[in-house]
């Protein structure tokens, strides 16, 4: 009865939840959210925990993680991220994304994505890559892997990390084992160790200047009448504009982790009810203005923006983070074992990078949970360390930090 309850709330408050964000109406979406977040105690009650709801909510989607170790990783995150994120942007530095905005022909965006999903390893003999209005990665069987993307003539930006993000899902699921399709050691760990192969691949090596050094001339020939008198130097200080904002999806690589962590705090707090949800649209924008220095100017672009909760999706939004988190440490640690990846990355070569994913993070399926995994891949638990000093090298000489 409780199953059947929660899935026919989910598609009515999917239903109210879209009506409410077109209209800035939050208060026509309470009722459903507080309906929801009482089923999901329920659930939590039925299933049961060691320590608090969360965990039995945050199993779904990261087996066998903690409420605890996830809340120490991401809080010791944010002591050091948002310090480095207001110091940023104290700097007299700043990048013209003038140059992004240009007119980017999608059919050349098409080609040049295309062509670069296929350098860093995803195979279009087992795949394809469409259009669509949001992008995704799915798939009906271990040779048919399905990447989506959407283009904007006048956002270079959108599409290519899209394309590059959503061919990182599609690399991992290519590199199971198929023999074992449908079975544990044949399929993805969690989805925090699914997006850490989705964002290694657009930050960690998309976002980096060696990529760039090999992509670069490729994109001017592209580009020809857009990129013909910007330099690399330009080009790659823009791609990694550094700026809050109000918007998770829309957010770059430093401060994305603190939308996550404002989300991951105040659903824990509607669990546990010590947040009304009423008053869920206060304490939203109050963490805002804490974490990132901003402020929602509506409930749309605030507390309503996201569809997780409609859908009863509590215990989601950590994996974005863990995914982030497992990127650098699995990053760092290729780095070491294969030698110096941004030399490899200048010259066009990713194919020893996708092999490595592919021993040590693809084939063991789920032979062991995600943070099990981490520590035989890496020799060390996860922590906030190899991140925050991948962003630190990469931005303090752009931004000219100490």
């Amino acid at each position: 009865a409780l199953v059947e309850e929660l899935a026919k709330l989910a598609i009515e408050g999917q239903q109210v939840w879209q009506r409410a964000r077109q209209e800035d109406d939050y208060a026509s979406f309470a009722p459903i959210l507080k309906k929801t977040i009482e089923l999901k105690r329920q659930q939590a009650d039925a299933i049961g925990f060691a320590d608090c709801r969360y965990d039995a909510l945050l199993d779904d989607f990261e087996p066998q993680e903690s409420t605890a170790n996830v809340g120490r990783v991401l809080a010791a995150l944010r002591e050091d991220l948002v310090p480095l994120i207001r110091q940023i942007g104290d700097s007299r530095r700043a990048p013209d994304i003038e140059l992004l905005q240009r007119r980017y022909p999608m059919d050349a965006q098409q080609a040049f994505g295309r062509a670069a999903a296929a350098r860093i390893g995803f195979d279009f003999h087992r795949g394809r890559l469409d259009t669509t209005v949001h992008p995704f990665c799915s798939g009906l069987g271990p040779n048919d892997t399905r990447l989506t993307t959407r283009y904007d003539e006048r956002f270079f930006p959108t599409a290519f990390f899209g394309i590059l993000h959503e061919a990182g899902h599609g690399i991992y699921d290519q590199g199971l084992r198929q023999l074992w399709y449908g079975l544990p050691p044949g399929q993805e760990v969690s989805l925090g160790i699914h997006e850490s192969q989705s964002r290694m691949w657009e930050n960690q090596v998309g976002r980096s200047r060696a990529f760039w050094q090999f992509h670069f001339p490729l994109a001017q020939e592209a580009f020809p009448d857009t990129l013909a008198k910007v330099t690399l130097d330009e080009f790659y200080f823009a791609i990694n504009l550094v700026r809050p904002s109000l918007i998770r999806v829309e957010a770059d690589e430093a401060t994305y982790n603190l939308h996550i962590l404002i989300r991951f705090e105040l659903e824990q707090a509607l669990l546990e009810d010590d947040l009304p949800v009423d008053d869920l649209p206060t304490a939203w924008n109050e963490k805002y203005q804490a974490y990132l220095g901003v402020q929602p100017p509506n409930d749309r672009e605030g507390v309503l923006q996201d569809i997780h909760w409609s859908s009863g999706a509590i215990g989601y939004f950590p994996t974005y983070a863990l995914g982030n988190l497992y990127a650098a440490q699995f990053f760092a640690q290729a780095d070491a074992d294969l030698g110096d990846l941004k030399q490899q990355f200048a010259s066009g070569q990713f194919e020893p990078l996708r092999q490595w994913l592919q021993r040590n993070i693809h084939q063991p399926g789920q032979c062991y949970p995600a943070a099990e995994l981490v520590e035989r891949v890496t020799g060390r638990p996860l922590d906030h360390q190899c991140l925050l000093q991948q962003l630190r090298a990469k931005l303090g000489p752009l931004y000219e930090l100490d």
